[in-house]
């Protein structure tokens, strides 16, 4: 009797998501260019976000638009407190009068300092309203960096002529070190501690005091598509930061764009636990503006995908179960660990979520396959991991998947209105952009604006993409790392950067927190290593020995070796060899550029801050330990 062949495993089966971008136009210009755009037109979109606001101040004037818990006395936080939109709009109507009162313009703009609080979207809501453009300076400016230089260059672009902290206490002393003697500040608790400084401050009770005028009113009536709305500052990678221009076009664009590629979106209001900070793109247009939008509901997570915070966004979605989840790979690495064990965060967690998004950074395998694990042992099919491509200039919304058939690094197709331009460049196609979602340009700098755009009229990204799949282009893009940090071995041959990182990060998981890629001008392929806290665990020593021994430890260095042993046996060639690795025991540097603040690495000034750090690698210098592939660890 002939044996059967064992039969194949079913697919997995998938919570359903539509997908609103199926297939692309596509056509060739000249030189080997190619332009690429969504089948469906760009539908109808507001004039203005602040119509949104009105929209559902008046037909769910009670409805949650954002909650927060409220801290306690001893510092805890406690039950949430919401701001329902008919309270939003009265805020924001009181607040703009105050502003228009100062005489706030986008040449004296509000200048907000602090984390993400109900207070800050008070402000921001009151700007939108009276068309003062704000702008949402990285907390890290003032309470991490030590020079206070990436602050006071902020301050020196825009001239605000307001600037409120949530704190005195907490910016205190950035607010006396870079606030310049004719901006106002507005704090909202622990005034004293800036009195103590030198400097008056104004309570934010007494703008929420301001008796709202026609004048308001006509204020936000005399606004429109070309409204300066805000100002986003890019993470300065390879120059000082720029000030983005966002205008009411831009967000108002992106949010339709984002409907139509996510039709979720249409079909129920979304609901988000959300840490991602307000003043980068991510947080502050996609998902605020999301909430906005869609009549939706935001709430403040207080956590951070890190070891001392990530306890606050578990406990959160133990209690809230949101509709659509966004984080960093580092916060879905950690809550799919605690969702192995966890019973209760998976249960609501899974509720009712549909659609799962990352961005950032390279998602590793081990990561998705855990979620898968811990999805299907819950709800018995596996939720959509989706990303995309954007960044502060396109509002940020650009590139989302085609369908649940997701690989690490997919983009997919552009969003609906969103002209793509793949031009060929250093052997690469950089991808520009061109559309409704399209910042002006930069705020006071003309110079830059001009180098950012080519001779058609496309934002230049410096973005590198390839196809999915040549023959069907309606599968859409592949990310393939930044031109920049691409480089050439001294034997000619050219090193891709970002999947080779990715390579790394992802063999190395749960270790490997980033990676920079070293070897210009040298014969071969190294990488310096930042290590994830979860090297600990492999040292056995005590928990508070210091790194530089944590990772001199034996079991560290075999991981380590095992790992750059398996990337040189995998490899197809010197470009994407990896020869020899460092790890290193002090962080990236926020004050020296090497990471933003929401931990994106800068590649360039890693190497250029670490230049020693690269010699050793290469010349073995002693008391460096190098881990190469078939030495003994």
């Amino acid at each position: 009797m002939t044996a059967q062949a064992p039969a194949a495993p079913a697919p997995p089966r998938y919570r359903p998501l539509r997908f609103g971008v199926t297939r692309a136009l596509t056509h060739e210009g000249a030189d080997g260019t190619q332009y690429l755009s969504a089948e469906q037109p760009l539908q109808a979109f507001d004039a203005r976000m602040s119509d949104r606001l009105a929209h559902w101040a008046r037909t769910t004037p009670e409805a949650s638009f954002m909650a927060q818990r409220q801290r306690q006395a001893d510092g805890s936080l406690g039950e949430w407190r919401h701001l329902r939109y008919a309270q939003a709009l009265d805020g924001a109507r009181r607040i703009g009068q105050a502003l228009l009162d100062r005489g706030l313009s986008a040449e004296r703009p509000l200048l907000i300092l602090s984390e993400n609080s109900l207070d800050h979207a008070l402000l921001a809501l009151g700007c939108l309203w009276a068309g003062v453009p704000w702008c949402p300076a990285s907390p890290a400016y003032s309470i991490v960096s030590q020079d206070f230089g990436k602050l006071r260059h902020i301050i020196q672009t825009l001239t605000p002529g307001l600037i409120w902290a949530e704190d005195g206490a907490r910016y205190g002393k950035a607010i006396a070190a870079a606030a310049p003697q004719d901006a106002e500040i507005v704090l909202s608790r622990n005034l004293d501690a800036v009195a103590l400084q030198g400097r008056a401050a104004t309570p934010l009770a007494d703008l929420l005091a301001t008796a709202p005028t026609a004048a308001v009113d006509a204020a936000q009536a005399a606004t429109g598509p070309d409204t300066i709305v805000k100002f986003l500052f890019t993470s300065g990678s390879t120059k000082l930061p720029k000030a983005v221009i966002n205008t009411h076009r831009m967000w108002c664009a992106n949010q339709q764009q984002m409907r139509q590629s996510m039709p979720i979106l249409l079909d129920e209001k979304p609901i988000l636990v959300d840490w991602l900070p307000w003043n980068h793109t991510f947080g502050g247009n996609h998902n605020v503006g999301m909430v906005l939008a869609n009549g939706g509901t935001l709430y403040i997570d207080e956590g951070k995908p890190t070891p001392a915070l990530v306890g606050e966004t578990l406990r959160n979605l133990r209690e809230i179960a949101p509709t659509l989840y966004f984080n960093v790979p580092t916060g879905f690495e950690a809550i799919a660990h605690a969702m192995q064990t966890d019973d209760a965060l998976r249960r609501n967690f899974l509720s009712r979520v549909k659609m799962f998004f990352y961005a950032g950074a390279a998602l590793a395998q081990p990561v998705w396959d855990a979620l898968f694990e811990s999805q299907e042992r819950e709800i018995g099919e596996r939720i959509v991991m989706t990303c995309g491509l954007g960044m502060t200039e396109s509002g940020p919304f650009g590139l989302f998947p085609t369908s649940h058939r997701i690989s690490a690094g997919d983009l997919g197709l552009p969003t609906p209105g969103l002209e793509l331009k793949l031009v060929p460049l250093q052997g690469k196609l950089e991808i520009r952009y061109r559309g409704p979602n399209i910042t002006p340009g930069y705020w006071r700098g003309p110079e830059a604006t001009a180098e950012a755009f080519d001779d058609e009229g496309f934002f230049c990204t410096g973005d590198a993409v390839t196809w999915i799949d040549a023959q069907d282009k309606h599968q859409g893009l592949r990310f393939d790392g930044r031109i920049a940090e691409d480089f050439k071995l001294a034997t000619g041959t050219f090193v891709s950067v970002g999947p080779l990182r990715a390579r790394v990060i992802a063999g190395g998981a749960p270790y490997v927190q980033d990676v920079v890629i070293t070897g210009l001008n040298r014969k071969e392929v190294g990488a310096l290593i930042f290590p994830t806290p979860a090297v600990r665990t492999l040292a056995n020593l005590p928990a508070d020995a210091p790194l530089a021994e944590v990772l001199k430890a034996p079991a560290v260095r075999a991981k380590f070796h095992s790992l750059v042993t398996d990337l040189s046996l995998t490899a197809t060639g010197s470009a994407n060899r990896v020869a020899r690795l460092l790890l290193l025991a002090e962080p990236p540097s926020i004050d020296k550029g090497e990471v933003t603040d929401k931990g994106s690495i800068n590649q360039r000034a890693v190497l250029k801050e670490r230049d020693a750090l690269v010699t050793a690698l290469y010349d073995e210098t002693p008391g460096h330990t190098v881990i190469k592939p078939g030495a003994t660890p």
